[in-house]
Formats: C-alpha cells, structure tokens, sequence
C-alpha cells in the first residue's frame, strides 16, 4: 500500500512537472537595458497554437493609454495593455520547442520570427525573436510568475 502510494505520488509530481515544460501561462518579461520586469504576458493554448497577450505592465515609465504607434498590421494603435504580441506558435515535434509563430515588439512596431522554449523545469521561458536566421537575433529569458 506505501510502495503504491509513493509511485503514485511520483507519478503525479512528474506529470505536475511535465505541465510546466509548456509556455502555456503567465509570463514577467525582463527589460534587455536594466534586466528590471516590464510586463505579464499571458500565453494560451488554442488547439495548439499558442497566442500570448500583455496582461499587465510593470515598467513604471508606461502609461496606462499607449498605444502601438508604430504596428503597421491590425494591431496599429491598439492599446499596448492587452494587445496580442504572439501568433501562431506550435509545438515542434517531441522537442519542448515551439515555432513557427511571431513575435511583436511594440516598441518598434517589428514582427519577428519566433522560437518558445521552457528551460529550468518550465520556471524560466528563453524567447527568441529573429529575422531570418535562427542564429540572427536576440533571447530573452521570461520568468513563470504563474
């Protein structure tokens, strides 16, 4: 009855720890310039795509009504505050990987190539945006603050 129960609970901590090897959920993004958060983004699953939005902005320099000035698609002056910044990204194959997708960067207005990867047992999110080449672009490292 102990053996069972043990494998049970283990079984149930590596199935804990596998739902957390996904982007799916809340996200503190971390400025490039002074590695200070600047927002909450909120990943979702949609049929397995995923799409993520700013839930919450933490830069004390934002303003509550800026907008996306310089997005040239569908999102040109939206709200930044709820405003969808990724699209599209799928899973890619058994790999804890996931593409295929775009990324926004609303203070350029850019959409860039996207890559997804849950590091450090799903805490961390390493986010790479690229134009191109995989190897031609920048990582960011986002922190599950959910």
């Amino acid at each position: 009855m102990i053996r069972m129960s043990i494998a049970l609970l283990l079984g149930l901590s590596s199935a804990a720890a596998m739902a957390q090897m996904t982007p799916v959920g809340l996200w503190t993004t971390i400025s490039d310039e002074d590695k200070k958060p600047t927002s909450e983004v909120r990943i979702v699953d949609n049929g397995g795509v995923l799409t993520g939005k700013i839930e919450k902005r933490l830069d004390p320099k934002a303003k509550p009504d800026d907008k996306c000035d310089k997005c040239s698609d569908d999102r040109k002056d939206k709200s930044i505050l709820g405003l969808e910044i990724i699209r599209g990204a799928k899973k890619d194959g058994s790999n804890n990987v996931w593409e295929s997708g775009k990324i926004l960067d609303p203070a350029n207005g850019k959409n860039y190539s996207l890559m997804l990867t849950p590091i450090e047992g799903g805490k961390k999110l390493e986010v790479r945006g690229y134009i191109g080449f995989k190897a031609a672009g920048r990582t960011q490292t986002w922190i599950r603050a959910q």
